[in-house]
């Protein structure tokens, strides 16, 4: 049985989230770090995170869905992509305040835990399927509704596809294709993170990760554009 959240912390989080839970219990352990359950025999954020990354998909792809009708499915892919990847997430997060709420040991505190990004967006997942679980669908995608939507409608046409970005910008120069390369496969089978490693001529090799294949490719793309901007700076 998961140790209760201070009063402070858990009004603050049902607040934020717009729901009074039920089961208190299923929200402790959505901000509760490894590095704190572990100790306590408990499970953390973890195994409702990999609840909570589907019921995000489903969510967001639900709303852009409803709200782009004239969209292809191409498109539609690309505002998916952009809204679930772990940067908005953790930017979501931090908005919110839910970055301060997280339960975690002195150690992690200190290492600068609180502010990674892929924490923040496990939690926010966990936080989800917490939602889901104590409320309901309703409550789950009405929360991301109201803390997605201002992102989704931003952008009148969809966001640029990294990879897609990337290959136009070497074509222009008369450069090599991007190649992208799996290098790594770690985690669980439900959910794993994959290395891949991608190589522009003349910009070296970036490594980054995702859940998939496709998204660490894409977070590949990202980083590599990144560094087409500061090469071109210094050219």
């Amino acid at each position: 049985m998961s140790t209760p959240l201070e009063t402070a912390t858990r009004d603050a989080l049902e607040r934020i989230l717009g729901h009074h839970f039920a089961n208190p219990q299923l929200l402790c352990q959505a901000v509760t770090h490894r590095s704190v359950a572990t100790g306590r025999g408990e499970h953390g954020y973890e195994r409702l995170e990999f609840l909570g990354d589907r019921i995000l998909g489903m969510a967001v792809a639900a709303a852009v869905f409803r709200h782009f009708d004239d969209e292809a499915e191409g498109n539609l892919s690309m505002r998916h992509v952009e809204l679930v990847r772990k940067e908005t997430l953790a930017a979501i997060a931090i908005e919110l305040g839910i970055d301060a709420l997280i339960v975690m040991s002195p150690g992690e505190e200190q290492g600068g835990t609180r502010t990674s990004a892929s924490v923040l967006a496990d939690v926010m997942e966990a936080l989800l399927a917490a939602l889901y679980l104590d409320g309901g669908e309703a409550a789950a995608f009405g929360f991301v509704e109201r803390n997605w939507s201002a992102r989704m409608l931003a952008h009148a046409k969809p966001p640029r596809d990294a990879k897609t970005t990337l290959q136009e910008w070497a074509l222009a120069r008369g450069l090599p294709l991007p190649s992208y390369e799996m290098t790594e496969q770690t985690g669980p089978a439900h959910a794993p993170t994959i290395t891949v490693c991608a190589v522009v001529e003349g910009l070296g090799r970036i490594e980054a990760q995702g859940r998939s294949r496709r998204v660490a490719e894409q977070e590949a793309a990202r980083s590599l554009l990144e560094a087409t901007a500061t090469h071109e700076m210094k050219t």
